[in-house]
């Protein structure tokens, strides 16, 4: 009986340091990162989520190394791997790196992505709503009651 007490201090404690690392991106594997990537998106505020996701395929791209890339991302924040993918977008940039020609700057960039995803959004619900009106034209309801 005395030994529950302690049991539940000590699970308790574990939660609690498990919990520190939920702002983190877990680097131990790809599928790891990939997965704690796609949690922290989920819980970012919609103007920065853009900003993370780019940052972070930015990011990757940049080190094509599994392994570099792993130690590279673990343990950071959204907010560091977005400073992280302004850093190698301006290198890229100053290098004369044919993709970025087309933005003035990183905010330039991630708002055009920004745009680009709410318009996929809006075409996305757009033809949800298309299909809900096809399939009520498709329904046959009877009204069962007195005529």
């Amino acid at each position: 009986m005395k030994k529950l007490p302690l049991l539940l201090l000590i699970l308790a404690c574990t939660t609690l340091v498990a919990c520190g690392k939920g702002q983190e991106i877990n680097g131990h594997t790809m599928k790891s990162a990939y997965k704690s990537v796609k949690g922290l998106k989920n819980r970012l505020a919609p103007e920065v989520r853009v900003e993370f996701e780019v940052a972070f395929w930015t990011v990757r791209d940049s080190i094509k190394s599994e392994d570099e890339f792993l130690k590279a991302v673990d343990g950071k924040t959204p907010l560091q791997v977005i400073e992280m993918g302004k850093e190698v977008y301006q290198q890229r940039k100053s290098t004369g790196f044919k993709a970025y020609e087309q933005y003035i700057s990183w905010e330039d960039m991630i708002g055009k992505f920004g745009k680009e995803r709410s318009d996929q959004e809006n075409r996305k619900s757009v033809a949800k709503n298309n299909d809900n009106a096809k399939d009520k034209a498709n329904d046959v309801l009877y009204k069962l009651g007195s005529m």
